[in-house]
């Protein structure tokens, strides 16, 4: 077996790590992984989404562990101190010497730091690591919120450090020499509409001015002089003035390197030594070093190719750029600049809209070879990949308000529609023939839309173009969707499934529909769900309120607010389990689960907990589930917040609440996440200034984490928010669909979502807090409103004919430590 050492764990050496193990059937390679960070690979691009959430393993890479993998020993914390290129080995910073047969520098690059006088002073910082981030948000604690934080450096990176400033609650001004913002992205016109856009939002900008000097000041802070004689008086100043590969390995130990830096290496990524590649940021390709991940990833598929006995070649870069800074579109693709000699520009500004698209044309105006979008980058996903290809009409059209009409079917066969992945418009197009109709279908299959999800939009133009008809229709009963149906019962105030399907369906109904329109009916109103029509509609559990098993018996689970439970209760509880000769079992959502009870022996159970000051947990409904949580600052001396009482407000406020599937919460107390908060629908950290919300995570058989959607709430913003985000799920998912898929299917994702519960973008905010507070108002325990009913308590019977007669088919074995069913043939429930 040989062995790899990989120097440097980014985002473009773990992608190494994974091709090479993935393609490694004859598992011929055996990994080293050198990692100077204490921290395996994490998404550096999107390092600005730390702020706020402050949690490294929001940004951690999927996999990056390498679980279970005897293959890959991952060495974090540990620096390649030096290569010794005679004998193939590298003295790492513990003082190990590591053996290769293949070595592959994946070091990446280094923040550039310009030599102003004053640039090593303590309030002055890079932005390039988690650690990075950490040192500056501590200074920024210090300073106070509103104290003024200065960036060198406006191009991308610069304005991504401007805005973790303004989020830690500074005032941010960046310092760019250039006479634009992002001078080598966008033209003067972008660039002018980028700078009045950043500014509406609270950036400083300065422009075409240098950085003369950084000095302390008798405030504790900085003075920082600009070139115009200018001054700047700053609690902390942020470099942000470009990079340069980290390629000091390779020079002490004689390899190639570029005039302006990087490890020259080939088309194959092979060093000047043949036993050592270059991949990522610190590889100068031919001479050429790429900033970008794109062409990184495709650095790291080449080698991972030739170490396999492949002849992979580089296949160029996109250099292309989307992103969205501050909420601003900003979008870079081709010959941006008009270099091209002989190009033309044609240009469609909208001051008033706030938006600025450039096309560059051959002088012909027939050929794309590049553009610039600022505002909107909407039509991005057809633009890019048209570059250098003939124009499917007048230039002039594919960026004026009619730019729509042009779709994405105009694009060839092999034009790259996942730039991150190398995936063309013609492979998305065979995944959807060969059966791979929806979006998670072709991420699966093809990649395409899994690293930075820019061309899903795209993905989902092709899907609509494809001509496979994906029909919206809940059942062949009902022509509409259930999102369509739960306005439909909002706007008529429709309370039966009969009125409903006799003027908006067809037919008798059937075990789909009855259920999703019960709980719309119950999702809707607060009426008992075993009222009237209602009971007819329900599937097994929901019919008797409890979870039938495999024997034809049921379970009955107490709601636990956030876990907490009395003395007596707990009394209470064994004494049920005991009396009527109950298995009990502690679930993982912090309940007591008995199980074993007969139909007929419901509702004298019930009796004894709703006596005892107990209600259903709703364990068997499609509503929320649980509120885990851990003990919090009440007995935790790591705890910040009260995560108790929040839990057990919460639960009180939406138990239950009937939604398209389960809903969980959990409320963790600190940082240390003892209550797993971000594998939950609705995930609560606590923070030193409130309440970190996490929204759309899920257990199960796809595990999700949940995302960031909004940092340091106080306690009625906190709940206002879960109001509004669980109410527009409730009214817009799609049946049995649990919040990460919906919320992946939702056109425009997190950000969309975030618009309408935090910004009120669609105007229902109101709205959606006024149908909870309808629902809070109006919730009764349901196993209290059979009590109270003797028409409900008449179908709690095994046999409708014989009432007084228990099923003889139930039968159990107490032989061993647990009491378990025994299967004596089909359990004959409510016959």
């Amino acid at each position: 077996m040989k062995n790899a050492v990989v120097v440097g764990h980014g985002m473009v050496g773990h992608r190494f790590v994974e091709a090479l193990r993935a393609r490694d059937e004859a598992a011929e390679w055996k990994v080293t992984v050198l990692c100077e960070e204490a921290l395996a690979a994490y998404d550096r691009v999107g390092l600005s989404s730390y702020v706020g959430a402050w949690d490294h393993k929001e940004l951690a890479l999927a996999g990056n562990d390498y679980p279970g993998d005897t293959l890959v020993e991952m060495r974090t914390g540990v620096r390649a101190d030096r290569i010794d290129r005679d004998h193939r080995t590298v003295v790492t910073s513990a003082g190990d010497t590591v053996e290769y047969d293949a070595l592959v520098l994946a070091t990446g690059s280094y923040p550039f730091v310009p030599p102003i006088t004053g640039h090593d002073l303590p309030a002055c910082f890079v932005y390039r690591t988690l650690d990075d981030l950490d040192k500056i948000r501590a200074r920024a604690d210090a300073a106070g919120p509103g104290a003024v934080g200065v960036v060198v450096g406006g191009g991308l990176l610069g304005l991504e450090a401007a805005n973790a400033l303004k989020k830690m609650g500074m005032t941010p001004h960046v310092i760019e020499f250039a006479p634009r913002l992002m001078p080598l992205q966008v033209d003067e016109g972008g660039g002018a509409l980028l700078a009045r856009l950043v500014t509406e939002l609270g950036l400083n900008v300065h422009a075409g001015v240098g950085t003369s000097s950084i000095s302390e000041n008798d405030s504790a802070g900085l003075t920082v002089e600009l070139s115009d004689g200018s001054t700047i008086d700053a609690a902390l100043l942020v470099f942000s003035a470009g990079v340069r590969p980290q390629d000091r390995l390779a020079r002490e130990s004689g390899l190639e390197v570029g005039e302006r830096g990087g490890i020259m290496v080939d088309i194959g990524c092979s060093t000047s030594d043949p036993a050592v590649y270059a991949i990522g940021e610190c590889a100068a390709v031919e001479g050429r070093c790429y900033g970008l991940v794109a062409p990184g990833y495709s650095t790291a598929e080449v080698v991972a190719d030739r170490l396999l006995g492949g002849a992979a070649q580089f296949p160029g870069a996109d250099m292309s750029t989307k992103l969205k800074l501050m909420g601003v579109d900003v979008a870079s693709f081709g010959d941006a600049m008009a270099a091209t000699p002989g190009a033309l520009e044609v240009v469609f500004s909208d001051a008033p809209k706030g938006t600025y698209a450039k096309l560059v044309v051959t002088d012909d105006a027939k050929t794309l070879l590049g553009g610039i979008l600022v505002g909107d980058a909407s039509a991005y996903s057809l633009l890019r990949p048209l570059v250098g290809r003939e124009l499917p009409g007048d230039p002039g059209a594919l960026i004026s308000p009619a730019a729509e009409q042009v779709g994405i079917g105009a694009l060839p066969d092999d034009a790259e529609i996942c730039s991150c992945n190398g995936v063309s418009k013609g492979a998305i197009c065979s995944a959807i023939a060969d059966g791979a109709c929806d979006l998670a279908a072709v991420k699966s299959c093809t990649t395409a839309g899994t690293t930075c999800g820019g061309c899903l939009p795209s993905i989902k133009s092709l899907l609509a173009a494809s001509g496979v008809v994906l029909s919206k229709s809940l059942c062949e009963h009902f022509a509409q969707s259930r999102a369509e149906l739960y306005e439909i019962v909002r706007a008529t105030n429709t309370r039966t499934f009969s009125s409903l399907i006799a003027k908006y369906g067809s037919g008798t109904g059937c075990d789909i529909c009855k259920p999703v329109v019960a709980s719309i009916l119950a999702s809707t109103s607060s009426d008992h769900i075993l009222d009237g029509e209602q009971a007819s509609l329900q599937d097994t559990n929901d019919h008797f309120l409890a979870n039938i098993q495999k024997n034809g018996t049921y379970s009955v689970v107490p709601r636990m607010p956030g876990g907490e439970c009395t003395a007596e209760q707990l009394i209470v509880i064994g004494e049920v389990a005991r009396d009527f000769g109950l298995y009990t079992k502690v679930t993982g959502g912090q309940r007591i689960d008995m199980f074993g009870a007969r139909v007929e022996q419901l509702p004298a159970i019930w009796k004894r907990l709703v006596d005892a000051g107990m209600e259903s947990g709703q364990a068997y409904g499609k509503s929320l589930r649980t509120v885990k949580s851990c003990v919090g600052s009440s007995w935790c001396r790591y705890g910040v917040q009260d995560s108790v009482g929040m839990a057990v407000d919460l639960e009180n406020r939406y138990r239950g609440l009937r939604s398209p599937h389960k809903i969980k919460f959990g409320v963790s107390g600190c940082a240390r996440e003892c209550a797993e908060a971000r594998g939950k629908d609705v995930g609560i950290i606590a923070t030193e200034g409130g309440w970190n919300l996490y929204v759309g995570g899920n257990g199960g058989q796809s595990p999700k984490h949940a995302q960031l959607l909004a940092s340091n709430l106080d306690d009625a913003t906190l709940v206002s928010y879960i109001d509004r985000y669980l109410m527009f799920y409730v009214r817009t998912a799609d049946r049995l669909q649990r919040t990460a898929p919906w919320l992946e299917s939702l056109d425009g994702g997190l950000d969309h979502l975030r618009a309408v519960v935090c910004e009120d973008s669609l105007g229902i905010g109101a709205e959606l807090e006024s149908d909870m507070e309808r629902h809070v108002a109006g919730y009764k325990d349901e196993w209290a409103g059979v009590l109270e009913d003797d028409e409900k308590l008449g179908r709690f019977v095994s046999f409708v004919n014989a009432p007084d007669e228990s099923d003889p088919t139930i039968a159990f074995d107490e032989s061993g430590a647990r009491k378990v069913p025994v299967l004596m043939g089909m359990p004959r429930v409510g016959a």
